[in-house]
């Protein structure tokens, strides 16, 4: 089970929201850059918490995987990333977000979010 933050942390979030991986690929390539990495490690994800979800990723208990979750489906959202093939990530975040703690530290509502990404 420890399988699950360690492939959200370590697989799409250095890949995909990572500044300097960004600026290496060029602003014209961003976009597909992101998605693929998220895409990716979205796929393997989506398996692993089939078989470790309950309410949450990991049970029915929030864990450390929840909480790296919501911010990757909020770049996944960002980077325009179809989340449909995701069923399981997309209802364990719905529920996520219903929690208090997750509707205020939520990456849009952080002090140096751009503008545009604000809630």
């Amino acid at each position: 089970m420890k399988q699950v933050p360690t492939l959200k942390i370590d697989g799409i979030t250095i890949h995909q929201s990572n500044l300097s991986v960004l600026k290496q690929v060029g602003e014209e390539m961003q976009l597909t850059w992101a998605q693929n990495a998220i895409t990716c490690g979205f796929n393997a994800l989506e398996q692993i918490l089939q078989s470790t979800a309950g309410i949450y990723c990991v049970g029915d208990e929030v864990t450390m995987a929840d909480l790296c979750l919501v911010p990757q489906v909020a770049n996944a959202e960002r980077f325009k990333v179809d989340l449909t093939p995701y069923p399981t990530i997309s209802s364990i975040n719905k529920r996520l977000l219903v929690l208090e703690a997750f509707q205020v530290s939520h990456p849009c509502r952080q002090p140096d979010t751009p503008t545009e990404l604000r809630a």
